[in-house]
C-alpha cells in the first residue's frame, strides 16, 4: 500500500529495506536517465516553439525560409545579420537542426559577454590550469556540431587574428599546450552592426569578414513583417499564459491593430516582453486583453475602426459621402499598416490597382508613418 501511494505521488521507484546497494544504484541510474530524458524533451519542445518565431506569411520570412532550406544542409559558414532582438540565435539553431551535424552539440559563444583578457582561454581552452586540470574551450566543445559566435563584432582584434588562423589552418593549440588540436565543426556568426563599416573603421578584420561571410542570411526586423505581428502576439500570449498559469487569454481587435501599427524598435524580444508584462498586470479574471494592458506608446497607435456602438452612431450621423470616406479612410489605414506600408501588397489584397490605391490614399489623406514611407518608395 505504501509503495502504491508513493508511486501515485510521483516517486519513480520503491525499494524495500533492507536494500541491496546494486539494486539502489540501478534504481538511481534509471531515475537519473528518466529525468534527463524528460528535461531534454522539454528543452526540445521549447526550441520547437521558439522556431515558430521564424515563420509567418510575410515576404521577408518566406524569402528567409527558402534561403534556409538551401544553405542548412551544407557545411558552409554563415553570417546572420539583423537588428537586436530579431531572433538571430533562433535562426542559427534552426540551421543547426537541419544540418548534417544536427546530432552534434550547438555551442553558443557570446562575444559581447566575454572579457578580452579571458577570450582566448574560453575559446581555445587551457592545457593545464592552476588546479592541474585540462580546460576544454568552446572550439573543442563544438566538435562534431556547430559553434555559434554571437555578436561577433565585439570580438577583440587580437583574437580575430587567431580565430582567422584556426579557420585557415584548422588545428590549434590550447593555451600553454604544444600538441595540435583538430576539430570538425560548422561556424555560424551573427552581428547587429554593419561589418563592412566596421572593416572601414578598422575595428573588424577584412580577411575575417570574408571568411565568415560565405553565405549571408538576414533576420528581418519585426516592422518589416507586419502581417506576422498578430500571429506572434497570439503565440506568445498562449505560451506565456500557460507558463504563468493565468488561464486562457485572447487579444481584442484594437490591441492587435495597435501592435501592428507600432514600430517595435526592440523587435521580437520587445514584443515578447510586452506580452509578458500585459499578462502580469492584467486582472486575473480578465479573459480578453484590451488596449489598457499595453504600454502607452502602443496604446496611442490604435487605428480608428468602425467597431463599437459609438463609432457606428458617428458614421450613421454623417451624410453618405462623408460616411463612405470615413469608412474608407479607416479601412485603408488599417490595411496599409497590416502590410507594413507595402502599397503593392495592400492593393492586391483590397482589390485595387496600385496607382488607384495611391490616388485614394492621397485623396483621403491617410496619414500614417508607414503609408508615408510607402508613398516615398
Amino acid at each position: 500500500e505504501m509503495a502504491v501511494k508513493a508511486i501515485k505521488q510521483g516517486a519513480s521507484d520503491f525499494i524495500e529495506k533492507p536494500f541491496h546497494v546494486d539494486r539502489l544504484l540501478l534504481s538511481l541510474k534509471r531515475t537519473l536517465e528518466h529525468t534527463a530524458l524528460r528535461q531534454e524533451n522539454h528543452s526540445l519542445r521549447e526550441k520547437l516553439l521558439d522556431v515558430e518565431m521564424l515563420w509567418g506569411e510575410s515576404p521577408p520570412m518566406a524569402s528567409l525560409r527558402q534561403s534556409l532550406e538551401k544553405v542548412a544542409p551544407t557545411n558552409s559558414r554563415i553570417l546572420i545579420q539583423g537588428e537586436c532582438g530579431t531572433g538571430k540565435e533562433t535562426l542559427a539553431r534552426e540551421v543547426h537542426r537541419r544540418s548534417k551535424c544536427a546530432q552534434g552539440p550547438f555551442v553558443v559563444v557570446s562575444c559581447a559577454n566575454l572579457r578580452p583578457s579571458s577570450f582566448e582561454e574560453e575559446l581555445f581552452g587551457v592545457e593545464k590550469t592552476q588546479e592541474g586540470l585540462c580546460k576544454i574551450g568552446f572550439l573543442e566543445q563544438a566538435h562534431g556540431g556547430t559553434l555559434f559566435l554571437s555578436a561577433v563584432h565585439d570580438m577583440p582584434l587580437e583574437t580575430q587574428g587567431k580565430i582567422l588562423r584556426v579557420l585557415h589552418e584548422h588545428p590549434f593549440q590550447r593555451l600553454g599546450g604544444g600538441q595540435p588540436v583538430h576539430v570538425d565543426l560548422r561556424l555560424i556568426a551573427s552581428t547587429s552592426v554593419d561589418l563592412q563599416e566596421a572593416v572601414r573603421k578598422g575595428t573588424f578584420r577584412q580577411d575575417l569578414y570574408y571568411r565568415l561571410n560565405v553565405v549571408s542570411l538576414r533576420s528581418p526586423a519585426l516592422r518589416e513583417r507586419g502581417e506576422d505581428i498578430s500571429r506572434l502576439a497570439t503565440f506568445f500570449l498562449n505560451k506565456l499564459a500557460a507558463g504563468l498559469e493565468v488561464g486562457e487569454k485572447k487579444w481584442t481587435g484594437e490591441s492587435l491593430a495597435a501592435m501592428q501599427a507600432y514600430r517595435w524598435p526592440g523587435n521580437i524580444r520587445e514584443l515578447k516582453n510586452v506580452v509578458e508584462r500585459a499578462l502580469i498586470f492584467a486582472p486575473p479574471h480578465l479573459e480578453t486583453l484590451g488596449l489598457d494592458v499595453l504600454p502607452g506608446e502602443i496604446q496611442g497607435l490604435v487605428p480608428p475602426t468602425v467597431d463599437g456602438a459609438e463609432k457606428n452612431q458617428e458614421i450613421l450621423s454623417l451624410p453618405l459621402k462623408e460616411a463612405r470616406e470615413c469608412f474608407e479612410r479607416q479601412y485603408l489605414f488599417a490595411q496599409v499598416n497590416r502590410f507594413s506600408g507595402n502599397i503593392s501588397r495592400t492593393a492586391s489584397f483590397v482589390g485595387m490597382e496600385r496607382s488607384a490605391l495611391h490616388r485614394k490614399i492621397r485623396e483621403l489623406k491617410v496619414k500614417t508613418e508607414r503609408s508615408r514611407m510607402a508613398l516615398d518608395t
